[in-house]
């Protein structure tokens, strides 16, 4: 969308994707590469039509901290004039990055205010890799403080849901979310520590992959919170998620290989946390799931993981150890600090100096976890218990109102991440009024391309919404008022 509130559109240009009119923000990151390595569009005008779009959506969401508006166009206008242009698997396709893993020349703030370092000097190496495969990185996006929280808020900013702007996007991942769901962005980096990457896909109606612990590099933070998050993105097709996924990777991007067999998959609603549960649509969600995999020709049968107390507090103590060892790594004060992170990270240092981050508790559940998928290929399981929490300024609540509206609303992803497995998340109904209802897919390690197979197959058969509604850059109703 431009400034005026139209829709970006490619200013002339060969062939159909580059005739003057036709829009570009709309377009999925593999039609965007497409056409750029054909000469049908330039990498300038799909990155100016963004960056327009941007300016036009998002004082209503909030995604961006940062927008690079002339250094984006300077990257753009680089990818045109690369030689190796029609090898880039992502030519000229805008990303946005989160701001808790370094992009030369911009201040990563890990979502604090109280980091005041200069510019970075060098890319991480996920940002490295997305440049290299033609990716144009046109902004940073918001996260909450440390990125400990299931909301996206700080002093002076509430991040929001563009399905419904009195809902959060969840975090800490939510302004990847954000800015991909009110089609900022076709793609966005995104991190998942205890389900910073899933919780946001699942409340925008948006799809993503938490890889296996290794597939793809971390340096997160001081220790990827002792080994628990991983890098990833969210995107609005499995096709366009499967492409930078493989890019991450550092693999070739291909289409994910069909298993050859029917799969046999576990289905679980019983919530890790005792006394919780998914609301009826998440559970009619799930069972609508169940019954397009048995048409599909898959077995599915009930059963529940292995999910101890041992495991979910040791999933919560390297949770409560990364505020600490986060800030200190960045070189903010605690005192500096929100009261809600203070508290965190106090109790961070107390499970330090009891020993409670023990690596065997993570390397015996993953060992149980392993063994549990020796005669299933995936489990299929709800995400959250029901819509986004409300978008509000939470930095601003207590320690343990952000602990516990975050447990009562996200129970079922935290696990994998101690285990070190793979996981994705995906819309799976529409829900009256609001976001899309999600579902979730867990696999053993390795088993990604395996999940965005199954992904992709369950994207044919009931195809989702790519954007929400107001800000949908594909229809004429994309402007949103005021």
């Amino acid at each position: 969308m431009d400034a005026s509130g139209g829709v970006g559109t490619a200013q002339g240009g060969a062939g159909d994707g580059g005739r003057a009119g036709a829009p570009v923000v709309g377009l999925t990151a593999t039609e965007i590469a497409t056409r750029v390595r054909a000469g049908e569009l330039t990498a300038v005008e799909v990155v100016r039509a963004h960056l327009d779009h941007i300016e036009a959506v998002d004082a209503r969401v909030g995604a961006f901290r940062v927008v690079r508006r002339e250094a984006a166009l300077a990257e753009a206008a680089a990818v045109d004039a690369s030689l190796t242009r029609f090898a880039l698997p992502l030519a000229g396709v805008p990303v946005a990055i989160k701001d808790n893993v370094p992009v030369a020349g911009e201040t990563c703030t890990d979502g604090s205010p109280a980091r005041r370092s200069g510019p970075e000097r060098k890319d991480h190496e996920v940002v490295t890799r997305l440049r290299k495969a033609g990716a144009v990185v046109v902004g940073i996006t918001r996260a909450p403080e440390l990125c400990l929280y299931a909301a996206t808020d700080g002093p002076g900013t509430v991040t929001r849901n563009p399905w419904d702007t009195a809902l959060s996007p969840a975090g800490s991942s939510g302004g990847s979310a954000a800015a991909v769901a009110s089609g900022s962005v076709p793609v966005a980096h995104g991190n998942d520590g205890m389900g910073s990457l899933r919780l946001p896909a699942a409340a925008c109606g948006l799809v993503a992959l938490k890889p296996g612990i290794g597939v793809v590099p971390g340096g997160i933070g001081a220790d990827d919170w002792s080994g628990m998050a991983v890098n990833g993105a969210l995107a609005t097709t499995v096709a366009d998620l499967a492409v930078v996924h493989a890019v991450l990777a550092g693999q070739q991007p291909a289409a994910p290989p069909a298993p050859g067999r029917p799969l046999r998959i576990a289905v679980s609603t019983r919530s890790p946390l005792p006394g919780l549960g998914a609301d009826a649509a998440t559970r009619a969600a799930v069972d609508a799931v169940v019954a397009r995999l048995r048409e599909a020709g898959h077995t599915v049968v009930p059963r529940n993981p292995p999910i101890t107390p041992a495991a979910a507090a040791g999933a919560l103590v390297r949770w409560m150890a990364g505020a600490e060892d986060d800030a200190e790594f960045l070189g903010i004060g605690r005192a500096d600090l929100q009261p809600r992170s203070r508290t965190h990270a106090r109790l961070g240092r107390l499970v330090r100096r009891l020993g409670l981050v023990r690596p065997r508790t993570q390397e015996r559940f993953r060992e149980r976890m392993i063994r549990w998928f020796d005669d299933v290929d995936l489990l299929l399981t709800p995400v959250t218990t029901g819509p986004p929490l409300a978008a509000r300024p939470w930095h601003e609540r207590s320690f343990l109102a952000n602990i516990t509206a975050n447990a009562r609303w996200a129970p079922w992803t935290a696990a994998w991440n101690l285990a070190g497995i793979p996981a994705a998340v995906l819309p799976a109904a529409a829900r009256p009024g609001g976001p899309p209802v999600p579902v979730q897919f867990v696999g053993p390690p390795g088993a990604e391309e395996r999940l965005l197979w199954v992904a992709g197959e369950m994207e044919v058969r009931q195809p989702w919404r790519r954007y929400a509604p107001v800000f949908d850059p594909t229809t004429a109703a994309a402007a949103p008022p005021g």
